[in-house]
């Protein structure tokens, strides 16, 4: 069994497909799925589910991949341990991130820490499952560092707060509710509302939101980028909450602001376990990037 199976497998399972895992691993698909075959017969068991249009784990796989991440997870933490041993940081870090930073300018920051550390390799990973799934991959090891929209976590994972955001509800210009200088979530009562990916932080806020006021829209749309919610919306076909930042790049579009208020707050989840060199940095580097309330 080798570190390289054990990475493409994970790969696989995680992207769903054999031609995106080996994009994700960059290496020819052919040799990805080699590596896999090799290690199932290696174990004489099926660990990936080939006969679906989308690939997917055996109950087999589905414990074997847990460990595999475990696995993973200590060999870059051993690697990455004696990046401080050298006359440069060095070493890498996974950072999940989300569709958006709010306000802060991510690309910059990035861009400032490989000046100031260019042997630390940073790898982005986004997840479908948003900050649900962020949360767990820094549980389990698979991400060092993560980009959530919550101010909560589970036991194993520390999230801190880097910047905030106020939400706003996003319609067309001659919405009827376009013209209000507030908007409270019982106006919603009678709307089509688009909705974001079970998962993502905003989902949480927005639906926690309306339930406190009572308030069941109808909400047939749901996606998982601002771009797609923004072309629903543009098209008479719903409203969308979303935090103001990403909704200021919709002109054309009508942003007006909730009350109560409501916050979409950007925080840096890491893990409870000691960090690397190098992941300690960028969690340094994006702590200090932090914007004030």
């Amino acid at each position: 069994m080798e570190l390289r199976q054990l990475e493409y497998l994970v790969a696989v399972i995680e992207e769903r497909s054999f031609s995106r895992g080996a994009e994700r691993v960059h290496v020819v698909q052919s040799a990805v799925s080699t590596a896999v075959a090799k290690l199932e017969h290696e174990l004489d068991i099926k660990l990936v589910d080939r006969s679906r249009h989308r690939v997917a784990p055996t109950p087999a796989g589905d414990a074997f991949i847990a460990e595999a991440r475990t696995i993973l997870a200590a060999v870059r933490r051993a690697k990455n341990s004696v990046a401080q041993f050298r006359e440069q940081l060095g070493g890498s870090v996974d950072l999940g991130t989300l569709m958006s930073s709010g306000p802060l300018d991510l690309p910059a920051l990035l861009g400032r820490f490989h000046t100031r550390h260019p042997l630390v390799a940073i790898r982005l990973h986004q997840s479908v499952a948003g900050t649900t799934g962020h949360l767990a991959a820094v549980a389990e090891g698979s991400l060092d560092l993560a980009l959530v929209a919550t101010t909560t976590a589970p036991k194993q994972v520390t999230v801190r707060p880097i910047a905030h955001d106020p939400m706003v509800l996003l319609c067309r210009p001659h919405h009827r509710l376009a013209d209000r200088s507030q908007i409270r979530m019982t106006d919603l009562a009678d709307e089509t509302v688009v909705r974001f990916a079970t998962g993502w932080g905003i989902r949480r806020q927005t639906d926690d939101a309306l339930s406190a006021a009572g308030v069941t829209p109808h909400a047939p749309y749901e996606v998982a980028d601002y771009d797609t919610a923004a072309g629903l919306v543009r098209n008479g076909l719903g409203i969308t909450v979303m935090p103001a930042t990403p909704a200021a790049h919709y002109a054309d579009l009508r942003a007006v602001p909730l009350t109560p208020a409501l916050t979409w707050t950007l925080s840096l989840a890491t893990s409870q376990l000691p960090m690397s060199p190098a992941s300690a940095a960028m969690a340094a580097t994006l702590l200090e990037a932090g914007l004030p309330s």
